[in-house]
């Protein structure tokens, strides 16, 4: 999810899997119980650019408009739920190791 204006408070509780990117987030409002709030990085912005480019075209956003004249990916926070983010790490080495994907991804999900 790509959030372009303010949340309300509590934002991400109970968040286990998927990522959100927030614009100018108030971190005060983001319940840190389950997820890491995080920079981007290139592929990340990258993406994002992408998603606010299309938002932009689909609907004639004002706010992703504005954004887009003025790109500054730093702007945004990338929030990240830890079980989702272990998961994902465990994939990937299991990819790099030519281990099986599914049975590294069930290990890391009971181990949470």
């Amino acid at each position: 999810a790509v959030v372009l204006g303010p949340t309300g408070r509590n934002f991400a509780a109970g968040m286990s899997g998927g990522v959100a990117y927030l614009l100018d987030p108030d971190t005060a409002r983001i319940n840190r119980e389950m997820v890491e709030i995080e920079d981007l990085d290139e592929t990340d912005a990258d993406a994002l650019r992408e998603i606010v480019e299309t938002h932009l075209a689909e609907t004639g956003s004002a706010v992703a408009k504005e954004l887009l004249a003025d790109w500054d990916p730093s702007r945004f926070r990338k929030i990240m739920p830890t079980d989702y983010k272990r998961v994902l790490r465990a994939a990937e080495a299991a990819r790099r190791e030519g281990r099986d994907i599914d049975e590294a991804v069930m290990t890391a999900a009971v181990q949470g």
